[in-house]
């Protein structure tokens, strides 16, 4: 691979250069009829772009363009905007949310913390304990567990399901008849002893796990990372040319732009909600950086292009290396458009409804 070298950083500059010159964040409702722009500039950090995608996207906003330059120490990336109406963005709470959120750190409130939606995450509704689950996707899956969670007395407040496959990664925010995080080993045990005997099931699947974690993540990115490290891409490679016409893949390149020393990655593909931060998500988890990229959308269809470099400077010279990055992107695309997700929905329902009822008669 060809190497960028890069100079000497030091990591008390960017404290500095924080205090020196905090993010400045604009709304322009005034410069496009059809759109809101949303300008952020700031001192460059790692892992900014995903997190300035994840607050934009958890607002349900459709981001129509966006162009993102973050060459030197410096951050700047404009994008176009609306909500799930196609109108621009022009309620005041909304407003001061991404201001702050976006913004100087000092600037951050309870305010914000608190935001009143499910969409900004699941990190402020309360205590919980977060279960993930991964293993094969078979017919009944979730009504079994659904039964283990409901005979164990757990409420399950949040929840999130993908299938991809033949796979299937499961996010669940459970907590106790107290509203409490499970922190009880006996019971904790003996939930995965018997979630695990579910996701194994009778063929033997032994590619199977459940987690626990007392924290809090943002949960589309958690998915994302639990099916890259099931290594759900490798399998799909092959199934993809039986279970897809090519006109309906995405289009995935990847050049080298030798001027700059950049690996350029052009999608083409069907636009959705969610897109960019599919992609930008699994670069960011690939340890890719992305220091150039402009997105739009033509009709359908979106166009979107990524300038990166590894963190280590490497561009992706060989054949397997870009090979390994286009199916982990076109399989980042395909994981939230499962054809199950309707079906799905209505189980994670049923979850929480269940595990509620025998709550509530458990307190009773």
């Amino acid at each position: 691979m060809a190497k960028v070298c890069w100079p000497y950083f030091d990591p008390e500059y960017e404290n500095f250069s924080n205090r020196m010159n905090p993010p400045r964040v604009s709304m322009d409702n005034a410069s496009c009829h059809d759109c809101t722009l949303i300008k952020v500039d700031s001192v460059n950090k790692p892992g900014i772009l995903l997190e300035v995608v994840q607050i934009l996207t958890d607002l349900d906003f459709i981001i129509t363009k966006a162009y993102i330059s973050s060459d030197g120490g410096w951050f700047m990336d404009v994008f176009h905007v609306t909500d799930q109406q196609g109108k621009k963005i022009t309620d005041s709470k909304t407003i001061d949310f991404i201001e702050k959120a976006l913004g100087p750190k000092s600037q951050s409130t309870e305010g914000v913390k608190n935001w009143p939606s499910k969409r900004v995450g699941v990190h402020s509704v309360g205590d919980h304990t977060a279960i993930e689950l991964i293993g094969r996707d078979r017919p009944g899956l979730l009504s079994e567990i659904s039964a283990v969670l409901a005979n164990l007395h757990f409420n399950v407040f949040a929840a999130e399901v993908w299938t991809h496959n033949r796979r299937i990664a499961c996010v669940l925010y459970v907590n106790d008849a107290t509203n409490q995080a499970v922190d009880e080993a006996n019971r904790l045990s003996l939930m995965e002893e018997q979630l695990n005997n579910i996701l194994r099931g009778c063929d033997g699947e032994k590619v199977a796990r459940t987690s626990f974690s007392m924290g809090s993540t943002h949960m589309d990115r958690r998915l994302h990372q639990m099916l890259f490290a099931d290594r759900d891409y490798e399998s799909y490679a092959v199934a993809r040319e039986v279970d897809s016409p090519p006109s309906l893949r995405p289009k995935i390149t990847i050049e080298r732009c030798e001027e700059k020393g950049y690996s350029v990655v052009s999608v083409k593909c069907k636009d959705r909600a969610k897109l960019m931060f599919d992609i930008v998500c699994t670069l960011t988890d690939m340890q890719y950086v992305v220091f150039h990229a402009t997105v739009s959308s033509d009709g359908p269809y979106a166009l979107q292009e990524y300038f990166i470099r590894h963190m280590d400077g490497c561009t992706l010279d060989t054949q397997g290396e870009k090979e390994r990055v286009i199916q982990c992107i076109e399989a980042a695309i395909r994981r939230r458009v499962s054809e199950l997700s309707t079906c799905i929905a209505a189980m994670v329902r049923q979850i929480h409804v269940a595990t509620q009822i025998v709550s509530d008669h458990h307190i009773l």
